[in-house]
């Protein structure tokens, strides 16, 4: 029997291309035969970016602002065997569904991700995805921008992701390594949109992005870091 995949996608100020993800998305299903869902989740409290989603079938719901609870949210809705999470800039490779069922398949208690790819012809950014790519595997934790999937159940028995402002795909991918079971990296990359880097400046954003990352694993308050997210965001 096929495994159902629900694709989850948690929102906030996506109505200029939301159309555009659920339409790649679709063709991934039809071409590939996959049995899936979408997902969308608004964190806006007047869901206006499900209010521009034009498919019918996808299922749209406005979930507390958060990524994290979002997720979680998008989650408890979800009918699928295995839930994948999608940001929505975020382009899933050719055969993704049926790599995501195949490792779930051999892999029941356990996570993954796809490799990272930067969607722009600027040297700089093979250098980021790289850096990225070889710390995810080094660390065995991926980030959300990697698409990050799971099995239905394995999900339900982690207690979904953790209620915390930021660092929550860092967060349960830790616990999901301190229960000793197995992180999946899928060689094929997903393809993000340069957009945060263009917009923030490539080196401020790549510095504060580690930084964040190496004080949340030194001890630092998901609450403490996105004060400073915020600070270096609107800097």
């Amino acid at each position: 029997m096929r495994k159902k995949i629900s694709i989850i996608i948690p929102v906030l100020n996506e109505s200029a291309g939301i159309n555009n993800t659920i339409e790649h998305l679709n063709g991934l299903i039809t071409s590939t035969g996959a049995s899936a869902e979408i997902i969308v989740v608004d964190g806006d409290p007047e869901g206006k970016t499900i209010a521009a989603v034009q498919d019918q079938s996808v299922i749209t719901v406005v979930g507390k602002t958060g990524r994290a609870g979002q997720m979680n949210k998008g989650a408890s809705l979800a009918r699928g065997d295995i839930f994948l999470f999608l940001h929505a800039d975020t382009r899933l490779p050719d055969e993704s569904l049926k790599l995501v069922a195949a490792a779930c398949a051999r892999q029941a208690r356990g996570a993954g991700a796809f490799d990272l790819a930067i969607a722009s012809e600027r040297r700089i950014f093979r250098l980021i995805e790289t850096m990225a790519n070889f710390r995810s595997h080094l660390t065995k934790i991926p980030y959300g921008d990697q698409a990050l999937f799971f099995t239905a159940g394995y999900f339900r028995a982690l207690g979904g992701f953790a209620d915390v402002p930021v660092m929550e795909d860092v967060e349960i991918m830790r616990r999901v390594k301190k229960r000793g079971n197995k992180i999946v990296f899928l060689q094929q990359a997903v393809r993000t949109s340069p957009r945060r880097w263009e917009k923030e400046g490539i080196w401020k954003c790549t510095f504060r992005n580690w930084l964040l990352a190496s004080l949340y694993v030194f001890g630092v308050a998901p609450q403490r870091l996105a004060k400073f997210y915020r600070i270096h965001a609107a800097g």
